[in-house]
């Protein structure tokens, strides 16, 4: 009775309730699995290794995730990170409570707790720094690469050479693309998107390697650049938030091995508690360095990354992107003296709308009220279409990199012909007598392009396609040009905008949704504001920040962190109460259709995402439904043979341990041991050749707390990685010294629903089911992360979506 200890047949026992259907499966190989179990062999192996894994098609809607789990249960053990599909496993957030950690917690000084604090908040400092160092230099590439294209451009154009014109600005983009994809496919899949619904899932526990990879970080920085400068609609705020957080994490687990960047006084911050509260100051730098709002960069880490939060790291994220904003400030007085080339006014946006004193009344409220009911129709129209794109898109993705790549030289030649073809259909309007810039622009950027109209004329609708992005979102934004924009230019500008920009996210390049959305948005805001220019008082540039927050409520479904962002965007808090209603109404409006975008993108990944609330079928089933068996256990000390066995033939990360008589005069539980644990305690092989039970203490000689941390990505022991002899296989190990003696349990007929909400709200990778009668073995089983997903529930209770 020392090796694997399976539970009686009562514990699938059903609580009163009408009789359920047969469960499926019955085998629980949990989410954790490092070594991928038979599930991951069966996906592929290769970066591009989705293979038919991937779900065809689901008439149920955007609530099924795109990857169809091979497993003989339902769980959820391959995800797409970025393009890539990879093995997932959960984090270890708990405090591991063992004789190792009491011991060292002892023992700690107050020089050793000093340091801990200290490279605490040197660590925040540095993730500014570089965050905001990266984020300049972003910007500053960006201006300059696709300055120089535009420029070139625009001087074939002054000589009429329109063909060659389009040769040069279609060639250009088509390189950039073409580059930014490769990198991406062939170095880096995990790079792919927007990043925020992997950070959001890495937040919420939820880790695969490649998530926050120095590869990943490489391309992310890269690929932003190249595909912004490409002319794509998409933004770098995204690939940012991503950014920071892989900066964050890098500073966190030491350095990099692998690349031979590697701080051993960095130990501290070997867990997974530590890294979590560095990665969500990373993301909070990340907003800052895009949108230079401190404010709300940390805001949106609270309402939108962050699953736990708390006083401390509110302060600590603050003072993140305070360094993010001090850094920024600095090295754009440095540019304004023109020593970094193109680098104008496009990069890093900021409008200031100050100088317009907003004064409204009652048909105006009226008018905001509309934007808001638009924006939120118009967002989740966007989510319902980019959900379905994105489902046809892994159609080509799964095909491997070369078809990556062709998808993404597809769309830019679909965006580098709408930029340059579409503003032939606008009218030439003559140049304004008051015009504060030059008319035309010529050889830079600004609100008048010349683009093919005579001396004295601009074009509006190029005015807007051949800028920058941000240079689009200022002269959408800018004020006093009430008759700058022809209408017709406008709903050219919104149609193509939006499908541009839904047909764009999907491709294998860095891309943000923020940047498309405000585009879109502010466009439709002051095509309000021009047809009710008779009517209201308000600047129609005004309108287009209402419309652009009116989009970004429909689609994000943010409030707080939006509102702030856009004030401090534009430098205008007087529209503070107009941005927050057209936020409410639009958000409110969008929500009865569907989910906001990043929520709906992390299920169709197969991210096994946990909610902060429990689905209301939960609380017809207890906790003893939805555990699956065997379980397999440890007695306190165990045979080295059988915990091997156990560690090849499963992919489980955590273990019970129960002490059997000699040991006990019962059976009694003694806790829990991590697979990590026990990989660390084998390799050091103080093995025993007789059953007893020590005091620990040659462990505790043998083994320091640092052993036994958690090692940076991918750099951890496998069990493949140890050789044992048969002697060796026939001794013994105590156990007792690494088991954390008190984890988390809940009698198995607590309701599944209370159980998702505690296992959520303490951030826990295991959650142990004990029996509610005596005499009994004293596990029934352990819940993890996979126990609570939809798909898991359902397919064990396949009539419970009807009923429910």
């Amino acid at each position: 009775m020392d090796g694997h200890h399976s539970p009686p047949s009562h514990n699938h026992h059903r609580h009163s309730q009408p009789p359920q259907p047969e469960r499926h499966g019955s085998f629980n190989y949990d989410i954790e699995s490092p070594d991928g179990g038979g599930a991951w062999r069966g996906a592929g192996t290769g970066p591009d290794a989705s293979s038919d894994a991937l779900l065809r098609y689901d008439d149920e809607g955007p609530r099924e995730p795109l990857l169809r789990k091979r497993t003989m249960n339902t769980t959820s053990q391959i995800a797409i990170v970025g393009a890539n599909v990879c093995p997932v496993e959960s984090l270890d957030y708990e405090i591991v409570e063992n004789d190792l950690f009491k011991q060292d917690w002892r023992s700690r000084k107050k020089k050793q707790i000093f340091q801990y604090i200290i490279l605490k908040w040197t660590l925040v400092l540095l993730i500014g720094l570089f965050t905001g160092l990266v984020g300049f230099f972003n910007n500053l590439a960006v201006e300059n690469i696709a300055g120089f294209k535009l420029l070139l451009t625009g001087d074939l154009m002054l000589k009429q050479r329109y063909f060659t014109a389009f040769l040069a600005y279609g060639g250009c983009n088509l390189v950039l693309a073409a580059t930014a994809s490769a990198i991406c496919a062939y170095i880096a899949p995990a790079a792919a998107g927007s990043g925020i619904p992997e950070v959001k899932a890495y937040l919420n526990g939820v880790d695969a390697y490649s998530i926050l990879a120095p590869s990943t970080l490489f391309v992310k920085i890269f690929g932003s650049i190249l595909g912004v400068s490409a002319g794509f609609v998409l933004g770098k705020e995204g690939p940012m938030v991503h950014t920071g957080a892989c900066i964050a994490n890098l500073l966190g687990q030491g350095g990099s091995r692998k690349y031979h960047l590697t701080c051993n006084w960095l130990r501290y911050f070997k867990n997974d508690r530590d890294r979590r509260d560095l990665i969500t100051c990373g993301s909070a730098a990340g907003v800052a360095a895009a949108f230079r709002a401190p404010v709300g960069g940390v805001l949106f880490a609270l309402e939108e990354a962050a699953s736990w939060w708390r006083s401390a790291l509110l302060w600590r994220t603050f003072f993140t992107t305070a360094v993010v904003a001090v850094v920024l400030r600095g090295l754009i007085g440095f540019c304004r003296s023109g020593k970094c080339g193109l680098f104008g006014q496009g990069g890093l946006i900021m409008f200031d709308l100050s100088s317009t004193i907003p004064t409204y009344s009652t048909q105006d409220i009226i008018a905001i009220i509309v934007l808001g009911v638009i924006g939120g129709v118009f967002g989740g129209l966007f989510n319902f279409l980019l959900d379905r794109i994105l489902r046809a898109y892994s159609f080509i993705n799964e095909r491997g990199a070369p078809y990556k790549i062709l998808l993404t030289v597809t769309i830019s030649i679909i965006t580098s012909a709408c930029s340059y073809g579409l503003p032939w259909l606008a009218p030439c309007t003559p140049c304004p007598v008051d015009a504060v810039e030059q008319c035309p622009t010529i050889g830079r950027s600004g609100n008048f392009k010349n683009f093919q109209c005579p001396p004295g004329h601009y074009n509006g609708l190029a005015s807007l396609f051949f800028n920058t992005n941000d240079d689009a979102i200022r002269n959408l934004f800018s004020n006093g040009t009430e008759k700058e924009f022809h209408m017709s230019s406008l709903f050219i500008f919104f149609t193509a905008i939006y499908c541009l920009g839904l047909v764009t996210y999907g491709i294998a390049v860095p891309s943000g949704l923020f940047i498309p959305v405000i585009l879109a948005g502010a466009t439709y805001g002051r095509i309000v504001g021009t047809l009710l220019g008779p009517l209201s008082d308000l600047d129609p540039g005004l309108f287009a920040l209402l419309g652009a927050a009116s989009f970004l409520g429909g689609t994000m479904r943010m409030t707080v962190s939006v509102c702030v962002i856009l004030l401090e965007l534009t430098n205008d808090l007087l529209m503070l109460p107009l941005v927050m209603l057209v936020l409410l109404i639009s958000k409110t409006i969008a929500d009865s259709f569907n989910k906001g975008v990043y929520d709906q993108i992390v299920v169709m990944k197969g991210l096994p995402f946990l909610e902060a609330h429990a689905e209301p079928y939960m609380r017809s089933l207890v906790a003893g439904d939805v555990v699956s068996g065997p379980l397999i256990s440890f007695s306190g000390v165990e045979r080295v043979g059988n915990i091997v066995q156990a560690l090849r033939i499963t992919g489980h990360n955590g273990f019970p341990v129960v002490d059997e008589p000699p040991l006990s005069e019962a059976p009694e539980l003694v806790g829990l041991v991590l697979r990590s644990h026990l990989l660390v305690l084998l390799k050091g092989k103080t093995f025993m050749k007789e059953k007893v039970k020590t005091s620990g203490s040659f462990v505790l000689q043998r083994f320091g707390a640092f052993d036994f941390a958690k090692p940076g990505s991918g750099k951890g022991l496998k069990i493949e990685d140890l050789d044992f002899t048969d002697e060796e296989l026939d001794m013994y190990v105590d156990l007792h010294p690494i088991t954390n003696t008190s984890p988390y349990t809940v009698v198995e007929t607590m309701s599944l629903a209370k159980a998702a909400v505690l296992f959520r709200a303490l951030g826990l990778r295991h959650l142990l089911v004990v029996p509610k009668t005596p005499g009994r073995p004293p596990i029934v089983g352990i819940l993890t992360r996979h126990d609570f997903m939809p798909e898991h529930i359902h397919g064990l209770f396949p009539n419970l979506r009807k009923s429910h």
